[in-house]
């Protein structure tokens, strides 16, 4: 282990992050509530504290598996706790643990949140929050190799550990170069949002902060009621848009730049998920046209915002669904498990995985038939490697288990079934609401400390897709 290589990549790690709190420090002074000074501190503290790391020597430029898991796990860890310090110098959380979990909430753009009311907040805190989704939703590691491309061979090694998805691959040949065109993507259609959202009629500091909450699929806003707030199907539909275009994979954008737009169309994980979006949505839309709103555009409203918020991982809400039949709030609640595709923003398993696991399905079945038959599973015109497979469905196990035992765990904390089994996958999933005790009226500010630190756990197991985090309490990971 390379013990110089990985400090000296944290300390261009907290670097970025300090440079990037710069833009909230200017919200703050311009707006002058009073998290002006909180912000400097921060800054200072991040990138002193970044500097010193970044003197550390390696033994040589190349990062292996081994230290790109150790520079992802610890790096997120580390942004995290300096990024929790606003909020706490700022006096609008009052212990670590509130700070630190509305921050992990953030850069996983998880969403869930422990202020009660937000609307009570100061801009710059509030901007801060909706662009720690911004940062995370790519990556905030992947946003450093694109800012720091000579920080040395084998950098793919970062990306692999913190990319969503069974698989990640570079679109272009050099990861540096593959790390700016991801975020050239994700800046032009973070623009698109923000001038649709002004026009519709938002302030410009509501469609900056929404847009980033948004692209991120985060979920933060700055109003209690969430996008619900502002009463205005315009600004649902541009939403429920947006979210929906940040749950595909950011690759086939760049297809489609270079004028290869049937990729998209042709991609399967993109059929299957714009399937499950359109089958949930018919489905609650019916569901809630005879029992709740008995007007057909409305309901339709209500339920495409919910499920394309929920399957993204975003989180935004515009009605109380926990007052839905329970036929919906069971649909909801599944799709806290599915996600968006691999290569997006959003979280949970991923419909690449589901997908996979079907057609895994599907083969064990017909071998019970023809037990002799040798049978490829593919997507689209590739077949599938087997380990890949084997990845799949061992993934998919684990991430079952680790909600089974973040619910257990919850439930030892007062809450209820339906509580502790929606915040767990929330909280895994990267989602933000759930029902009961963290439905969309509530937050998490009245749960126990034990609660809100198991959840922060998960948030950061959900979004770093847990192997990253297991793989370092493994003795064999740290044999030289």
């Amino acid at each position: 282990m390379d013990f110089g290589i990985v400090l000296r990549v944290l300390g261009l790690l907290l670097l970025t992050e300090s440079a990037c709190m710069i833009p909230s420090l200017l919200v703050s002074v311009y707006y002058s509530e009073g998290d002006t000074m909180a912000f400097l501190l921060t800054i200072l503290l991040t990138a002193a504290a970044g500097f010193i790391l970044s003197r550390f020597k390696s033994e040589n430029s190349v990062v292996r598996y081994r230290e790109g898991f150790m520079i992802v796990g610890l790096g997120w860890i580390l942004a995290s706790i300096f990024g929790s310090f606003p909020f706490l110098f700022a006096g609008v959380l009052d212990s670590f643990t509130d700070a630190l979990f509305e921050t992990v909430s953030g850069f996983s753009t998880t969403g869930a949140s422990v202020i009660k009311n937000v609307e009570l907040m100061p801009n710059g805190i509030l901007f801060w929050r909706a662009f720690t989704h911004w940062l995370g939703g790519m990556g905030i590691l992947v946003f450093t190799l694109a800012l720091l491309p000579t920080m040395g061979m084998g950098t793919m090694q970062i990306f692999r550990a913190e990319s969503p998805g069974p698989s990640p691959d570079k679109i272009t040949p050099k990861l540096g170069q593959t790390a700016k065109m991801l975020y050239a993507v994700y800046s032009i259609i973070t623009a698109a949002q923000i001038i649709s959202l002004k026009i519709a009629g938002m302030s410009l500091f509501d469609a900056v902060t929404h847009t980033f909450a948004t692209v991120g699929t985060g979920g933060y806003s700055t109003r209690n009621a969430s996008i619900g707030a502002f009463n205005s199907p315009g600004i649902e539909w541009i939403t429920t848009a947006f979210m929906f275009i940040c749950g595909i994979n950011f690759s086939l954008y760049y297809d489609a730049i270079h004028g290869n737009f049937r990729t998209l169309l042709k991609d399967r994980e993109f059929r299957f998920y714009a399937m499950v979006v359109a089958a949930a949505s018919i489905l609650i839309t019916i569901n809630v046209s005879s029992n709740v709103f008995h007007n057909i555009w409305q309901s339709i409203r209500y339920a495409v915002f919910h499920v394309v918020s929920f399957v993204t991982t975003t989180g935004f809400v515009t009605y109380d669904y926990d007052l839905w039949p329970d036929f919906s709030r069971v649909i909801l609640f599944l799709l806290l498990f599915v996600g968006g595709c691999a290569g997006s923003t959003a979280g949970a398993l991923k419909n690449i995985r589901i997908l996979l696991v079907l057609k895994i399905i599907k083969r064990e079945l017909y071998k019970l038939i023809h037990p002799k038959a040798v049978i490829a599973i593919r997507v689209g015109d590739k077949a599938v490697p087997e380990e890949i497979l084997q990845s799949v469905v061992g993934f998919v196990l684990l991430y079952i288990l680790i909600f089974i035992a973040g619910t257990l765990i919850l439930l030892t904390q007062g809450m209820d079934i339906i509580s502790s089994a929606s915040s767990a996958a929330s909280a895994l999933g990267n989602v933000g609401p759930g029902f009961g005790m963290i439905g969309p009226t509530f937050t998490f500010a009245d749960q126990t400390a034990l609660c809100k630190i198991v959840l922060t756990a998960l948030m950061i197991l959900g979004r770093l897709e847990i192997y990253t985090i297991f793989i370092m309490v493994v003795p064999s990971f740290w044999d030289n």
